[in-house]
């Protein structure tokens, strides 16, 4: 009951009923990744009149956020690459990191050295800065 109810009021907690209702209708499921984000295309590829191309989404695995996409798949919602990264054998560099939510306003979000939010104890002053005094 309270999936339906977050359904039917919210948007930000994976998809609305009317969402719920297209994609069932008109939609095409390409793949899943590792998040558990599903993604979406029109039936067949058909190409939407109004975009003169194939209309393509996500149904989030939880809250709305868009930095939990990676970037593979972020490139095919965004139409950069036509084959979606189920269908192709990607492999990342050694190089490459693993992907990062989005952290700011969470508990591990980074916070600069002097940042206020910063918990422990403030460098002190250098000396290097004079207040201003409208006397001078």
């Amino acid at each position: 009951m309270a999936r339906f109810l977050a359904q039917l009021f919210t948007w930000w907690s994976g998809q609305t009923l009317n969402t719920r209702f297209h994609t069932w209708r008109s939609g095409e499921r390409v793949g899943e990744d590792e998040f558990g984000n599903v993604y979406y295309r029109t039936r067949g590829g058909k190409k939407d009149p109004a975009l003169g191309i194939e209309r393509r989404w996500v149904i989030y695995n939880g809250l709305s956020e868009a930095s939990t996409i990676p970037p593979g798949w972020n490139g095919w919602l965004h139409h950069t690459v036509d084959v979606p990264p189920t269908d192709e054998s990607y492999r990342p560099r050694e190089w490459e990191r693993p992907h990062l939510p989005n952290l700011t306003g969470t508990p591990d979000a980074y916070r600069p050295s002097g940042s206020t939010l910063r918990s422990g104890v403030r460098p002190p002053a250098t000396g290097d800065y004079t207040a201003w005094s409208p006397d001078a």
